[in-house]
């Protein structure tokens, strides 16, 4: 594309910088005269002055008549929509055969931006719309029949673990497809942006994973000194303090994984089993375990503004704090927000 509008419109390099020397080469020479004419009684004062009014004023428009090309542009940027982008506005092949060399690059790369960044927005339309439920109705799918399988009877001990194992597994690509349809949907456009309590939702998330936990020596704890309201999408704060729970429970081999709720903060750590012996060193490959979950889950937190800190202490206990810049009350999360 850009090799044919090269071909097609050939603009000359320092065409503005000569046209605006040529206006302002002319209104000096034009500004020496009238002067001249003024000293030596050629013409009166009142008509000199007038005549240097008048040939600022012209050189004025004849610089902003240069800088057209420009404001144009610059009207088209201000313009761009990204519900409805419009790549062929910043078109060359548009701009008038007189314009500098300078600006049609300048509206070239522009072109080749704003057709990419159409791209990327198709490209996220197709995949939050059409690719969503295709990868969920396949997990449905599976959830159902592990569930009928789980209700059937005279199922092995091997067969009933391998039925938690698939259960365990589909939840988690459950949430992993969740996550990363959240990173994928623009953050200033939340589907589903409302009041919510985080207690409610943490006490939600805690259940289903207690259920996935079934038959590991890890404990699940809630502490709730505090609890705050949200505005924002429920389903974004569910999928990564669900990262953070998965994180913490892959570092703690046994022992208790516990969610504490404080003013405007909520922190997952993995406390170590006290009657576990052994040194206080984290064991090679265990407690520095920082994997997938927790790359997803500072994404996240840097999106939507929640600042993700993270914390390893001496007793092998690692802290995830999220930090919530605007808490609301509990009260709020009873009424609806105020349209923007």
């Amino acid at each position: 594309m850009n090799s044919r509008v090269t071909n097609a419109i050939t603009f000359r390099a320092g065409a503005f910088k000569r046209r605006i020397a040529w206006v302002f080469g002319l209104q000096f020479v034009v500004l020496v005269i009238v002067c001249a004419m003024g000293i030596f009684n050629v013409a009166p004062w009142e008509a000199v002055i007038v005549l240097i009014l008048i040939t600022t004023v012209l050189a004025c428009l004849a610089t902003q008549h240069e800088w057209g090309p420009i404001r144009s542009l610059a009207r088209l940027i201000d313009g761009w929509s990204d519900d409805q982008p419009d790549p062929e506005a910043f078109q060359p092949q548009r701009l008038p055969r007189r314009t500098d060399a300078d600006v049609a690059l300048l509206a070239r790369g522009l072109h080749g931006f704003a057709t990419r960044i159409a791209g990327y927005n198709q490209r996220e339309r197709n995949f939050t719309r059409d690719a969503s439920h295709e990868l969920r109705s396949p997990l449905t799918v599976i959830k159902m029949s592990v569930d009928m399988l789980a209700d059937e009877a005279g199922l092995s001990d091997f067969g009933a673990r391998s039925v938690r194992r698939i259960h365990r597994a589909s939840r988690e690509l459950e949430m992993l497809v969740e996550a990363l349809l959240v990173l994928a949907r623009d953050a200033d456009k939340p589907a589903d942006k409302e009041r919510f309590v985080v207690n409610d939702v943490l006490r939600r998330e805690l259940q289903a994973a207690r259920e996935l936990l079934a038959g590991r020596p890890i404990e699940l704890l809630l502490e709730q000194p505090a609890s705050f309201a949200l505005e924002g999408s429920p389903q974004v704060f569910s999928v990564l303090c669900w990262q953070l729970l998965r994180n913490a429970c892959q570092q703690a081999e046994r022992g208790s994984v516990v969610v504490r709720v404080e003013p405007g903060v909520v922190s997952v750590s993995n406390r170590p089993d006290p009657n576990d012996v052994g040194c206080t060193a984290s064991p090679p490959g265990s407690a520095d375990r920082h994997g997938f979950e927790l790359a997803i889950a500072r994404q996240i937190s840097d999106r939507f503004g929640w600042p993700l800190e993270l914390q390893t202490r001496l007793d092998r206990e690692n802290v995830a704090r999220i930090h919530f810049p605007d808490p609301l009350p509990v009260e709020s999360a009873n009424t609806a927000p105020s349209p923007p």
